[in-house]
């Protein structure tokens, strides 16, 4: 099976030598989304609920450019920079989901690129 890169301008551009996804075997695996701008490549301002949106927003546009939706999410992970923010961060995370609640892990993580707060990848159905 091809593997084929997916990529969109409605998410920020990849701040490192990887892609925004890759669809494969009928899958698409994201890249961790931070809460960077996809216009400035900047980290939003405000606090974790902001970013949470953000991070959420960059990773329903690249599964949609994969051709796949928050329906099709099989796993996702959350890396947090602190375990307080669980709570808002679910609350958030919750109004993206459609009726399939994906597997999830939630790890506390000691830094995220640019400062950022939460981080989030997904594996979906393509």
């Amino acid at each position: 099976m091809p593997i084929e890169v997916v990529h969109t301008n409605r998410a920020p551009e990849a701040i490192g030598p990887y892609e925004q996804a890759i669809k494969a075997n009928g899958f698409v695996y994201t890249a961790g989304q931070i809460a960077l701008e996809p216009e400035s490549g900047e980290l939003v301002s405000g606090g974790v609920e902001q970013q949470a949106r953000r991070v959420l927003d960059n990773v329903t546009a690249v599964l949609e450019a994969a051709g796949s939706s928050w329906d099709r999410a099989v796993k996702t992970t959350i890396y947090l920079t602190d375990m307080d923010h669980f709570g808002a961060v679910n609350a958030v995370y919750e109004t993206y989901l459609g009726s399939t609640r994906p597997a999830r892990t939630t790890v506390a993580v000691a830094g995220l690129p640019k400062g950022a707060l939460v981080e989030v990848d997904v594996v979906a159905l393509a």
